[in-house]
């Protein structure tokens, strides 16, 4: 996610930041890489001159030039005209006084409109503990429907559908009516896109519009295909009001130009992003937060709520209990790598921490093979051994390491590695520095 952008941005920043002092010929000089990272980042040529300029404007002001600190003033004032390049303040969604919430996807053919209404879905069932319905509207994409009949039941949602022969806008409006009579908290309604905007395309949707009185119209665009999302974006807004953006596929955009330039472009907010394939990677779009991303400033705020959506305290309070204890055991440390896991792909968590961004988290490849390795080996193991790994010996690691397809030689890492974490926690327990040298000697 943005990946070419941050590195280029972090370079120039960290230039800026090591100088003692700033001269005017300093600042246009970041200033001219600056605008050739967001130009090469396809973002809107517009945008860039005037995202250049009032950075300029700022940094040129008499609070940094001849300061003592002015390079982490420039980063600083980077930093905010990049969040309020993307909207500034996070944007909500509006709930209606009376149910149900009617919520209009729109977006062209292609744009992953029908995923994003079932990560929608998911995502307001796990954090407003909302009941939620999705209407099948797109009825003429092959499988449209049984798409989302297939993603709206994973994502916990009833699927409302009448198959591919009624009129989308009958259907919408009698999913908004059987919403109405079961009591759901929010309606989602797929809508049909084309390959462009036409003429149908936007009849079609004023119609659902009408039919529904949606309370937010969201369209969703696909980031890869950066300038081209924008100009989609600004047609849409031509020709049909809606309230924000879903942001599909921006994990796969290493340039960014897309999110940065449509809030200024079209004047309505990113929502919604959507940062992998799996249901569960869709978050809510923060701009302050992803413009400490970018700049490799890292995003702890959204680190701590993902650990809190995972986090069960009675399971804490006896895990707490075993490390005490020193019961702490093998099935204990697959259950934290199982929730660790379920906060999203390493590297992802990685570029949320401060100062891993760039270059140095390309140069930190986690491979999420290995956590599979290890579940297989915990798994081959006795309910015996997983409790107590010092009797794993001989013949017993041989097993294993059949059983979980690896070899001896991982078995016997794990369990010494294991061992060393056992050793923290028990002298961390008791109130001792660990040797930390020591440690990392036995497990080699």
């Amino acid at each position: 996610m943005f990946d070419s952008l941050a590195e280029k941005l972090q370079a120039t920043l960290s230039d800026v930041r090591s100088r003692g002092t700033l001269t005017e010929d300093d600042v246009n000089a970041a200033m001219r890489e600056i605008r050739l990272a967001l130009l090469e980042a396809d973002v809107n040529f517009k945008v860039v001159k005037r995202f250049t300029n009032a950075v300029k404007e700022r940094a040129l002001g008499s609070d940094v030039i001849g300061q003592l600190n002015p390079g982490q003033q420039v980063v600083k004032i980077v930093n905010d005209e990049l969040a309020e390049l993307m909207g500034g303040e996070s944007a909500e969604l509006r709930f209606s006084s009376s149910p149900p919430t009617v919520i209009l996807m729109a977006g062209l053919q292609g744009s992953g409109k029908t995923t994003a209404t079932a990560k929608l879905a998911r995502l307001l069932r796990e954090q407003n503990r909302s009941s939620v319905a999705v209407a099948a509207c797109d009825v003429y994409r092959p499988a449209a429907v049984e798409q989302l009949i297939t993603v709206g039941a994973r994502a916990g949602a009833d699927v409302y559908e009448r198959g591919t022969d009624a009129d989308p806008v009958e259907i919408a409006k009698w999913a908004r009516e059987r919403a109405e009579r079961e009591g759901k908290d929010v309606l989602i309604v797929d809508t049909a896109g084309r390959l462009h905007v036409d003429e149908n395309l936007m009849k079609e949707l004023a119609e659902i519009k009408r039919v529904t009185n949606p309370t937010n119209v969201l369209l969703v665009v696909d980031a890869m295909t950066g300038q081209d999302a924008v100009n989609v974006a600004e047609q849409f807004a031509e020709v049909v009001q809606f309230d924000g953006v879903v942001m599909s596929k921006l994990d796969g955009d290493a340039r960014g130009g897309a999110a940065l330039s449509v809030k200024s472009v079209t004047g309505k907010p990113i929502l919604f992003a959507s940062t992998g394939e799996k249901l569960d990677q869709f978050e809510r779009f923060h701009p302050d937060r992803m413009a400490q991303r970018i700049l490799g400033m890292g995003d702890v705020m959204t680190l701590i709520e993902k650990a809190e959506s995972q986090f069960d305290e009675t399971q804490a309070k006896e895990l707490e209990r075993k490390i005490r204890k020193s019961e702490f055991g093998l099935d204990d440390f697959l259950d934290q790598l199982r929730q660790v896991r379920r906060l999203g792909p390493l590297q992802s968590l990685l570029g949320m921490m401060p100062g891993l961004g760039g270059h140095q988290l390309r140069n930190l490849r986690v491979d999420e093979r290995e956590f599979d390795r290890i579940q297989a080996i915990i798994l081959s193991m006795t309910a015996e051994e997983r409790r107590n790994p010092d009797i794993i010996k001989g013949s017993r690691r041989i097993r294993i390491a059949r059983g979980s397809g690896t070899n001896v030689q991982a078995v016997k890492a794990l369990i010494r590695q294991f061992g060393q974490m056992q050793r923290l926690m028990k002298s961390m327990q008791s109130g001792k520095m660990p040797d930390i040298g020591a440690l990392m000697r036995q497990a080699r």
